[in-house]
């Protein structure tokens, strides 16, 4: 993807990501649901496809807990309708009863639909 010459885009872009960051640590599952595409899928670390409707599910039953999320560096591209956000940040995040400061790279993939960018995919990798 090239950078887009539209800076609104841009900010509407990195709103977006900063509302679905935030919906992760307030553990706001119906806010994520409105964020989030119905085909929406999360990567994780270890290779793990999820669903949106699995990961939803998970962190209501407190599987997945987001304490702080330190984001450290952000890249944007945009292309048209589509971009792709890659943020590496430092997640305290309880997983499976597991608290740890992750350091994580979130390459998120996001689609413009109607007014609103919504959230095709993330994929989490270590840095």
């Amino acid at each position: 993807m090239r950078p887009t010459a539209d800076p609104s885009a841009r900010e509407e872009i990195l709103d977006a990501h900063r509302a679905y960051l935030e919906a992760r640590h307030e553990g706001d599952t119906s806010a994520l649901d409105a964020l989030l595409d119905d085909g929406f899928t999360l990567t994780h670390m270890t290779g793990y496809v999820q669903s949106k409707a699995e990961w939803l599910a998970e962190m209501r039953q407190g599987r997945f807990a987001y304490h702080t999320i330190d984001g450290k560096s952000t890249t944007l591209d945009v292309d048209g309708d589509r971009a792709r956000l890659v943020v590496r940040t430092v997640t305290d995040a309880t997983v499976y009863g597991t608290r740890w400061d992750w350091r994580l790279q979130l390459t998120t993939d996001y689609a413009r639909k109607g007014d609103i960018w919504v959230v095709l995919r993330t994929e989490a990798t270590t840095w």
